[in-house]
């Protein structure tokens, strides 16, 4: 029963993420998000103890590179002295972000892997202990203002419309396919998909919100699909591996017979 472990550790990472938002704007705090491309890397390697080549190292670098600028915006598109203007404490929960989001990420992965529980009982025990650990958490926001707006549960569908509930059964489903990512794949996969669901938002933006493309996303998209053939493709592919020809190899013998003989 170690799901509760990462239940908490979601939990903090939705209220750090919440802290981080009221120091930084949300340009800055788009990109830092991508700091996990590489703490889901590094943390992969160390606890799962995944080996990768340095081209795959060199991939995810990129990736993280692609994603930070595909989200940067020029300096007519917004003001350049809010990026990276904000109090350290934004930086440092936004490095802490990062680091939560991998630690519960590579965890998630070790243990639906470590046993053959059906994938729907694994998401069963870590979203019956994530629902606790947030329940836990607006009682105490409701205490801290002494229950002025009533308990949680009397409020907790306020405001709530079809579009919104569209929204819980989209993340929903998302929540179900990375899991069976986590347990048929694994988080570098979850990570290139995430970053590549940038194509697809950009096509759909242009045709139902009408997005004009920036030079900055073109280049992000191009620079990820590059990551990608980098960390998937085999290295004799990309690169020319000297092969030993058959000549070679009889001329060497040859070279070290005669010398046994010599000597």
């Amino acid at each position: 029963m170690k799901w509760y472990f990462v239940a908490a550790l979601l939990t903090l990472l939705t209220s750090s993420q919440f802290a981080t938002l009221t120091y930084v704007d949300p340009s800055t705090y788009q990109i830092m998000g991508n700091l996990k491309i590489v703490t889901t890397g590094i943390l992969f390697r160390l606890f799962l103890r995944r080996k990768m080549s340095n081209l795959q190292w060199l991939a995810i670098v990129l990736l993280a590179v692609g994603a930070t600028t595909s989200q940067v915006k020029g300096c007519g598109e917004a003001s350049c002295d809010s990026l990276f203007s904000a109090p350290i404490q934004g930086y440092m929960l936004g490095i802490l972000s990062a680091c939560l989001s991998a630690l519960a990420g590579v965890y998630t992965e070790y243990l639906m892997k470590k046993n053959s529980d059906s994938l729907y009982w694994q998401n069963l025990q870590l979203y019956t202990f994530g629902a606790i650990f947030n329940m836990i958490r607006l009682l105490w926001d409701d205490f801290q203002v002494g229950f002025n707006k009533g308990p949680w549960w009397q409020r907790i569908f306020n405001g709530y419309t079809v579009t919104t509930w569209l929204v819980v059964l989209n993340l929903g489903s998302t929540g179900l396919l990375v899991s069976w990512l986590m347990k048929y794949a694994d988080n570098i996969v979850k990570v290139y998909s995430t970053s590549m669901a940038m194509l697809l938002t950009m096509i759909i933006s242009v045709y139902l919100f009408h997005f004009k493309p920036t030079v900055q996303l073109f280049l992000g998209i191009v620079i990820c699909m590059i990551s990608l053939h980098m960390y998937f493709a085999p290295v004799h592919i990309l690169v020319d591996l000297p092969k030993a020809s058959k000549e070679t190899s009889v001329s060497l013998n040859e070279i070290s017979v005669e010398r046994l003989v010599e000597s």
